[in-house]
């Protein structure tokens, strides 16, 4: 029997689309959760309420707090668990620790008693090119929100590329979907300095390329009606969309270091 591999939209929406849920998915193998991708309040909640326990393994994409904010609940849930404490992985590229370090842990005292740093909580692994979870490659990328070298994207090769918070980065999308991976998409209405407009997606991306996307990360539920109206497909929060089956970890290794 062939592994399911899919795509569970969390959160679709903007930083104030809270009724659509703070943007964030999980990868899911046969429909367990192999992987959070971002941690916002919402997300988190959703993520609980999916699958009935917190998660294990989480990755960053960047520091805004409709993307981290459900770390505090995470730490406190994780840190007086004796089966979780500590083994809660988190990904994220090495750039950002300090930004995470500044937003989430550099609190005088996470707990009022003392005794405990808010990194004893996780295993923070900070990652570069990319990162091996589960038997699996993951590639890391740097988009194009806010500041540079303050957010990033992830693929999975053969599934999916996710983008986080970004303007178009089509070069990036060539490099790291050119396999037919499901390519997850920043876009709203309009566009502005950190994020995707409609116009943007329309201009950067081919039809070919835009066909296997799915965008998310828009501001309200009817966005959703005039995206679709143009052609594309897109997320609603709680949705799972079927992936392609992973590339084995050390094919997907191989071509991420240029030997493939």
């Amino acid at each position: 029997m062939s592994t399911l591999w899919n795509l569970r939209f969390l959160g679709v929406g903007s930083a104030q689309a809270v009724e659509l849920g703070s943007a964030s998915a999980a990868l899911e193998r046969d429909g367990t959760p192999l992987l959070m991708i971002d941690c916002g309040q919402e997300a988190l909640s959703a993520y609980v309420e999916r699958y009935g326990a917190m998660p294990m393994a989480v990755f960053v994409t960047h520091a805004h707090l409709d993307h981290v904010a459900g770390f505090e609940r995470l730490y406190y849930q994780s840190l007086f668990d004796p089966a979780r404490c500590g083994k809660v992985r988190i990904y994220c590229a090495a750039a950002l620790v300090p930004i995470l370090q500044a937003r989430l842990a550099d609190y005088p005292s996470p707990l009022a008693e003392g005794g405990a740093n808010f990194w004893d909580a996780f295993q923070l692994v900070p990652v570069s090119r990319g990162f091996w979870h589960a038997g699996l490659w993951f590639d890391v990328f740097g988009v194009r929100h806010h500041a540079p070298g303050t957010a990033f994207g992830i693929a999975l090769r053969g599934a999916f590329l996710w983008t986080g918070d970004t303007r178009p980065i089509p070069e990036a999308v060539a490099l790291h979907a050119d396999a037919g991976e499901t390519i997850a998409h920043d876009c709203a209405l309009q566009g502005n300095p950190s994020h995707t407009g409609l116009d943007d997606l329309l201009r950067e991306y081919d039809e070919a390329t835009r066909s296997r996307m799915i965008i998310y990360h828009y501001a309200r539920a009817e966005d959703a009606v005039v995206l679709r109206a143009a052609g594309l497909k897109v997320a609603e929060a709680g949705e799972t969309w079927a992936l392609g089956p992973p590339w084995s970890g050390m094919q997907a290794c191989a071509r991420a270091w240029g030997h493939a």
